[in-house]
C-alpha cells in the first residue's frame, strides 16, 4: 500500500462521515449526492491503486 492510495481511502472515509453528518442535519439532497459521488470516487481510486492486484 503506497501513500497515495492510503490518502485516497482516508479522504473517502472522511467524506462518508460528512455524508452521515449532513443527513442528520437535514441538508439538501443534492449536496449529499454530490458528496457521496466524491466519496465513492475517492474510495474506488484508492482501492484500485492498491498494489495487491499484481
Amino acid at each position: 500500500m503506497n501513500g497515495l492510495s492510503t490518502l485516497l481511502i482516508v479522504v473517502g472515509l472522511f467524506l462518508i462521515g460528512g455524508i452521515i453528518s449532513f443527513v442528520k442535519q437535514k441538508m439538501p439532497t443534492s449536496l449529499i449526492v454530490l458528496l457521496s459521488i466524491g466519496a465513492a470516487m475517492c474510495l474506488v481510486a484508492g482501492i484500485l491503486r492498491l498494489e495487491v492486484w499484481n
